[in-house]
């Protein structure tokens, strides 16, 4: 197995915080929780301390940082704690938090995974204050991102809001979290492989060019950092301290880019639908990373197809003649998310990126005449769909949609319906602008 030493690591993690707008300190190692104090007082001098919580992290990590905190001498308001056992990103939680918030000048600290940070960072905006966060699982790449990813209106919306002013995971607590968790954060590091994909096509037909800084941050050790998924299902410490950094870096480069475009494509599309749908599983929601699990192998047989496409071949003018209108584009639109609680959420993203058929002719002429070095450049930064299934149920994440309660039939709808409800491109939007998406759809085996 490719090990890289542990300057190297660091290197990139300071090289990352260099480049960081909100974040000015990340502590990461074993026993790092004894420090949390010291990082409280060195970042936030002289102010108070709220801890925010549910019941299982309060217990985890949150009463161990009270104790740290009171013995420091820092003065704390009553912790914040979540008691909903089925606590998820609902805008109703943010609203709760706020209100407590808006009592106090204390500094909140999230302590917790996903959920807790989210909802944290955005009542922290929304009252004026910083926050620092302390990591207590392996789960997802938000802790350092910039944004929230909350569910306000029926819809699963990114929020902008500052990144923590200070971060700490003491990988002793991360190795003992639940490992369905870890499974699930690794799999959402997984799904940088699909985005690196997807910003590639973005700037090639440029709709979006590639910000250097922003893919250096979370693409050069990427692969490094999902190395060992044996390693990190069994809670090896060194296989998990690379899964946390490189979701933290996924993080410092949504922070940079001051967007989610570094860490997010068509397969976070499918767990955004599917939230937006209110799915559930046995009655419980899917965690986003499992959600991502299968957009993830799904997006990864889309490429497949593609790469077998001959494209040189493509006949521009027919793409352009089957080119809908905007009206027509809009009334397909409003047609798809009908009696839905998000009706107009297909007109508003479609429109944002709908083109000419003058546009579309340019963007597939620079496809076309690209396309040998763009089959490069993807076949480089992606992996089989055979090599990212065996690694991810290695690890313990879904391979299978129906795993997380979605049957096949929905999931190859979702490839439809993800495309129009989000403005970003994506292979998903190259498929329809080829005419390829049923094709593709009918030729992958899910």
């Amino acid at each position: 197995m490719n090990k890289k030493p542990a300057k190297a690591i660091m290197s990139r993690i300071e090289k990352a915080l260099k480049a960081a707008r909100e974040t000015k300190a990340l502590r990461i190692g074993k026993g790092e929780l004894k420090y949390v104090a010291e990082l409280f007082r060195e970042q936030f001098p002289g102010k108070r301390a709220v801890i925010v919580a549910d019941s299982n992290t309060y217990g985890v990590a949150g009463k161990y940082v009270a104790e740290k905190l009171k013995n420091a001498g820092i003065a704390q308001e009553e912790a914040f704690i979540f008691t909903d056992s089925d606590l998820y990103a609902e805008y109703a939680y943010v609203d709760a938090l706020t209100a407590r918030l808006k009592t106090t000048d204390a500094i909140p600290i999230a302590t917790g995974s996903g959920t807790i940070n989210d909802i944290t960072k955005l009542s922290s905006h929304l009252t004026g204050k910083p926050y620092m966060c302390v990591a207590t699982a392996a789960s997802m790449d938000g802790y350092t991102a910039f944004g929230a990813s909350i569910t306000a209106d029926g819809a699963k919306q990114t929020f902008t809001c500052p990144a923590p002013q200070a971060c700490l995971a003491d990988i002793d607590i991360i190795c003992k979290a639940p490992a369905e968790m870890t499974a699930s954060g690794y799999a959402d590091l997984f799904a940088k492989i699909t985005a690196g994909a997807d910003w590639i096509l973005a700037d090639r037909l440029e709709v979006e060019a590639i910000d250097r800084q922003a893919w250096s941050i979370v693409q050069d050790g990427l692969h490094d950092a999902l190395s060992d998924p044996e390693g990190v299902k069994r809670g090896n410490p060194t296989a998990i301290s690379r899964l946390m950094e490189g979701l933290m870096l996924g993080g410092f480069a949504m922070q940079w880019a001051q967007s989610s475009r570094p860490a997010s494509g068509a397969e976070h599309q499918f767990s955004h639908l599917w939230n937006m749908e209110h799915h559930l599983h046995n009655g419980q929601h899917v965690s986003h990373g499992f959600q991502v699990s299968i957009g993830t192998l799904s997006i990864l047989a889309f490429y497949e197809q593609l790469l077998k496409t001959p494209v040189k071949r493509l006949h521009i003018k027919d793409c352009c003649r089957a080119w809908p209108t905007q009206e027509e584009s809009d009334r397909r639109a409003l047609e798809m998310f009908e009696n839905t609680d998000f009706p107009e959420i297909g007109l508003q993203e479609t429109r944002a990126k709908y083109i000419s058929r003058e546009q579309l002719e340019y963007q597939l002429y620079l496809l076309v005449r690209q396309w040998p070095e763009i089959k490069v450049s993807l076949t480089a930064q992606l992996v089989s769909h055979a090599v990212a299934r065996q690694r991810l149920q290695l690890v313990g994440a879904p391979v299978e949609p129906e795993q997380i309660g979605i049957s096949k039939e929905r999931l190859r709808d979702t490839f439809i319906r993800a495309q129009l409800i989000r403005r970003r491109f994506t292979i998903l939007d190259l498929a329809v602008r080829i005419g390829y998406m049923h094709r593709w759809i009918k030729a992958i085996e899910l």
